[in-house]
């Protein structure tokens, strides 16, 4: 992926942008401005926020991250992924919390991509990423049960258990006419793609059952009923009231909002790649996204990120430029002007039926069961942050989620890292030698030990144990690194003291055949210096040959030792 800090936008008009494919492009971004509109409507509902927020979000974060992206055929917005989040936070701290939050994680964002991490973010753990997308899921899911079913519930409880239980406890106070227009609406968003691809399912679900409901006068909660009407026209923008101790409040929220908008966005990019067989700029692309968080704010929005859906729907449609995204908030604006007025009639158990089959979509349950076929760690850190995401807090299920992911890894680096004392085996035939070692001598006085894997803080205490298996100190100590590839500070500094407590035996310690990233990392903490030059030798022949020299200088030296041979 390129790294370069330029919108795509510029580099597309640079290289030349036809008539041909504006009209490709304004085809697209009319088909997806269209997809945008029921499911910005529905997330915004689901995150416990107004409809026409959504629509801001859609319109002005998308058009900014359009202008400023790094791919070309993205489309951002409001997604099922923040519903969790952005209610949990609104639920607690209004929305004036979310504004915070919400730019906060903006300028996360756009110092990650001035930092140039966009790279970094490959690194999250695939059984991470796939617990939290399926606990989100299942939490979009039932949220939606009092609208599908039209229960009679004046407030749900936030807790996914409390969900349930409440369901439970008013499961007879269903609507009947609001689950038949929620089953009809389901069915018609299953079954419409069988007819075609060109007009979404789910607008047309929303234009059917409005009308029925409409025309029969059913008693089914419309977004009017609960919400008011919808404006149509775009709020002044206003920079919200932020306070030091709502900063420090959500400035934890803000760290998943934007971890989340990066994880997505970039994922949605890669999606457009392979569909279209381009390169995005991962940083400029955090750059963007942070933007348009910001200005989303700035309006009265809500969080935006890549939309993955949407983004393919703009592709299939002929969408290649990002000027297709800029004519998907042109016409999410129009329709806002024009038509805002009659979302007010939408009926709330169609929207639900929509999110029911978005969280579907997002639910990954393919990949989620495939994951039980992993290491055992792989399982415990998919299953734990499944869990902490569905029971607890999604910003816990990712912090524990990594943290246990790295340690894990960390286990396993250590557990791969190996400190063997080789000198009576050092003479033994090694296919990996390039010179035949078999007649090899280690003279008496010298001991050798090889590492395999790298020396990280990781494995400090079995280097030290692996120290202790010599019975005498020797006089002249040789740690064999050639297969390290890599050393830490605290690697470093179990090296320094290493030195200092061989020299203060009156012994010399030596290393053989050092990598390129020890043997900078010890230049530049100033380790090479204190051991000298001399004592890092190429190889382990050079090694021997040095410590023969140093013996020879030695009084008492009577005799060398042959190689153990087998």
């Amino acid at each position: 992926m390129h790294t370069r800090l330029e919108p795509k936008l510029i580099a597309i008009f640079r290289e030349g942008y036809s008539k041909k494919q504006f009209f490709s492009d304004l085809a697209a971004g009319l088909t997806v401005g269209v997809v945008a509109l029921p499911l910005a409507i529905a997330f915004a509902i689901a995150s416990g926020v107004k409809p026409e927020q959504g629509l801001y979000t859609a319109i002005i974060g998308g058009f900014v991250i359009a202008v400023l992206g790094g791919s070309r055929a993205q489309i951002s917005g409001p997604t099922g992924a923040f519903i969790v989040i952005i209610y949990g936070i609104v639920q607690q701290h209004g929305y004036a919390g979310l504004a915070v939050a919400t730019l906060i994680a903006g300028v996360i964002l756009v110092l990650m991509g001035l930092a140039k991490m966009g790279a970094l973010l490959k690194f999250i753990p695939y059984p991470v990423t796939v617990g939290f997308t399926s606990g989100i899921a299942l939490i979009i899911f039932s949220s939606q049960i009092r609208d599908f079913a039209g229960l009679q519930i004046d407030k749900v409880p936030a807790e996914f258990i409390g969900k349930w239980i409440a369901y439970e406890q008013y499961a007879m106070t269903f609507s009947p006419h609001a689950l038949a227009v929620g089953a009809l609406s389901l069915l018609i968003i299953l079954l419409w793609p069988r007819i075609t691809h060109r007009i979404p399912g789910p607008l047309v679900a929303i234009v059917a059952m409005t009308a029925m409901v409409q025309v029969l006068h059913l008693p089914v909660e419309t977004i009017g009923s609960r919400f008011g009407s919808v404006p149509g026209h775009f709020p002044a923008p206003h920079i919200p009231v932020v306070s030091w101790q709502l900063v420090q409040e959500m400035f934890s929220p803000a760290v998943t909002i934007a971890l989340l908008a990066a994880l997505e966005s970039l994922l949605a990019a890669v999606v457009a790649d392979g569909m279209l067989g381009t390169r995005h700029r991962s940083n400029m692309e955090l750059i963007a996204q942070g933007a348009g968080n910001i200005a989303s704010i700035l309006f009265g929005g809500i969080p935006a990120t890549g939309a993955i859906a949407r983004t393919a729907t703009n592709i299939k449609s002929g969408g290649r430029t990002p000027v297709a995204a800029i004519i998907h908030s042109i016409t999410l604006t129009l329709i806002l002007l024009f038509f805002g007025k009659w979302a007010a009639l939408i009926p709330m158990t169609t929207l639900a039926a929509t999110l029911i089959v978005v969280a579907y979509n997002m639910s990954e349950w393919h990949a989620f069961i495939n994951l039980f076929r992993s290491p055992k760690s792989d399982i415990a850190v998919l299953v734990v942050t499944f869990s902490l995401t569905v029971l607890i807090d999604l910003t816990v299920a990712i912090q524990v989620g990594v943290l246990m992911a790295a340690f894990l890894f960390l286990q396993r680096m250590s557990d791969e890292t190996q400190i063997n004392l080789i000198t009576a085996s050092l003479g033994e035939r090694d296919e990996s030698e390039a010179r035949d070692i078999s007649k090899l001598e280690v003279p008496h006085g010298v001991e050798v030990f090889e590492i395999y894997g790298s020396l990280f803080f990781g494995v400090i205490e079995r280097f030290k144990d692996a120290m202790l298996r010599v019975e005498k100190s020797p006089k002249i100590l040789i740690i064999r690194m050639r297969h390290v590839v890599a050393i830490d500070a605290t690697g470093l500094q179990i090296m320094e003291e290493l030195l200092a407590g061989t020299r203060k035996r009156g012994a010399t310690l030596m290393l053989s055949a050092v990598a390129s990233q020890p043997v900078a990392a010890m230049r530049q903490s100033g380790f090479l210096g204190r051991l000298g030059e001399e004592n890092i030798a190429d190889n382990i022949y050079d090694a021997l040959d040095r410590a023969k020299a140093i013996l020879s200088e030695l009084p008492d030296e009577k005799s060398k030792r042959p190689a153990h041979k087998t």
